[in-house]
């Protein structure tokens, strides 16, 4: 009879937010056996499992309750197909969709690179649920020497359980990153790797703080978000749910700006004041706009819903639902008496060069 020993590294600090688990299954099957645990040097944490066949165990179990389509951690799965982005009709809620993705796209690849299961099960397969791997994840990205890991875990996961649509948020950013980003290989990529993505649930965190009239607190996220994410959005920013921030370096969002639901913002995008204006003074951003890199919208003024701006634009006054302002400074494409219209949603296609014919005659 084989044996096969699992090793797992986590931070000392973290110790009692990790719940050190074994599958249920393999439980039932391993009654008697020792699971030994070690405290070794460098402040580390080494849990050694010792049992049998827990592998063939485990991926017996994963198998059995991996969702219709997805392809299985070797590679291969019922229909070895593109996984869907969106959750079939039949799954009971998203969240549950999306989470169940994660846990198994997680195993599929604590299999195919070990250099990454200690990670793996540090961040999602220790957690019960998406709302506790996110705010583990975030906690320990966030922390420092004196803002420790354990207060920040406990301030996301207050925040996730007290207030449901925050969550609600979470899995819209999850699928709309999915979806609209050709680069997002899976939902665990986008969880673990994507830091416009927990930039913006880190936001969702301090602004609940604000509201909360937490504003001190708020403010030291922020700051912490800026240093390790290069994503500055002010907590009293009102954003939507399912918001795609692509690369995210050098993202600027000021203290009254408001973004809507499904938009689309690459990086080095600022929504600003104009220097001069105080009280209400920052963009506001309708549903389903798209807004590409390099792009500066400064005042308090209006881009309509679905609306695009083009990459390196400065806009100044109210861009019209639908259109697609370009330039420096921007002019819509067709021109303010009759501009051209389109009927799809950008922050969803993601074209960023359909209007250039319409705009300019510019040829390489």
């Amino acid at each position: 009879m084989s044996t096969e020993f699992f090793e797992l590294a986590i931070p000392l600090t973290s110790i009692f937010i990790l719940p050190v688990i074994v599958p249920e299954t393999a439980t039932t099957q391993l009654e008697g056996h020792t699971r030994t645990f070690v405290l070794c040097r460098r402040r580390r944490l080494r849990v050694l499992w010792l049992c049998h066949h827990v592998t063939r165990i485990e991926r017996s179990e994963r198998e059995r309750e991996m969702p219709a389509g997805h392809v299985n951690h070797n590679g291969v799965g019922p229909t070895a197909a593109m996984v869907p982005t969106y959750p079939p009709p039949e799954s009971e809620t998203e969240e549950s969709w999306v989470w169940a993705q994660i846990k198994a796209e997680a195993h599929r690849d604590a299999d195919s690179e070990p250099a990454l299961a200690s990670f793996l099960y540090a961040t999602v397969l220790s957690h019960p649920s998406l709302a506790r791997s996110l705010a583990f994840h975030l906690a320990n990205k966030l922390c420092s020497s004196t803002l420790l890991s354990t207060l920040l875990y406990d301030l996301f996961l207050h925040s996730f359980s007290s207030s449901p649509s925050l969550i609600s948020a979470v899995v819209a950013d999850l699928l709309a990153v999915r979806h609209r980003d050709p680069a997002c290989a899976s939902f665990s990529h986008c969880l673990l790797n994507y830091k416009g993505f927990l930039a913006v649930q880190a936001h969702r965190v301090s602004h609940h703080l604000w509201t909360q009239n937490r504003r001190p607190l708020a403010l030291a996220l922020q700051s912490r978000i800026a240093d390790v994410f290069a994503v500055d959005i002010h907590p009293a920013a009102r954003i939507g749910k399912g918001i795609l921030l692509d690369h995210a370096t050098g993202v600027v969002v000021g203290e009254t700006a408001v973004i809507g639901n499904n938009v689309s913002i690459l990086h080095h995008v600022t929504l600003g004041g104009t220097g001069k204006a105080v009280g209400d003074r920052h963009p506001k951003i309708g549903d389903g706009v798209l807004i590409g890199a390099g792009a500066t919208i400064l005042g308090n003024i209006r881009i309509g819903e679905g609306a695009k701006i083009g990459a390196g634009s400065v806009v100044l006054i109210d861009v019209p639902p639908r259109t697609t302002a370009v330039g420096n400074p921007a002019r819509l494409v067709g021109g303010k008496d009759k501009p051209a219209r389109h009927d799809d949603l950008p922050s969803e296609s993601m074209d960023h060069t359909s209007f250039i014919q319409e705009w300019s005659d510019y040829i390489i």
